[in-house]
């Protein structure tokens, strides 16, 4: 479940404009634990299935790679809030079960 908060968490991050690597895991809530090794693999993964584009390009002499958003990884955004419903009745009710179990 969490992979698929850090995905959404990622997408987000590129929605505005294009971001890169560095920048993402500081946009991200820190709350995701998100490392540059956890978000590389992500990154190729939601680049493979369409939901980013990336380009490469010179900054302060090295190369840089910046990821923007698609309307493939628009459309995982609105499915991810879809699902949100969902999580809140599961989340009630382990919270709930684990009260009672006190």
């Amino acid at each position: 479940m969490k992979r698929g908060f850090l995905e959404a968490c990622v997408l987000a991050a590129v929605s505005g404009e294009e971001s890169y690597g560095y920048q993402i895991v500081k946009d991200v809530p820190a709350s995701m634990g998100l490392t540059e090794s956890t978000l590389y693999p992500l990154l190729k993964r939601l680049e493979k299935a369409g939901c980013i584009t990336a380009r490469s390009a010179e900054h302060n002499g090295r190369l840089r790679r910046y990821y923007r958003i698609t309307d493939d990884g628009r459309a995982r955004i609105e499915e991810f809030l879809a699902e949100w419903p969902s999580v809140r009745e599961i989340y009630a009710y382990v919270e709930g079960a684990h009260h009672d179990a006190r």
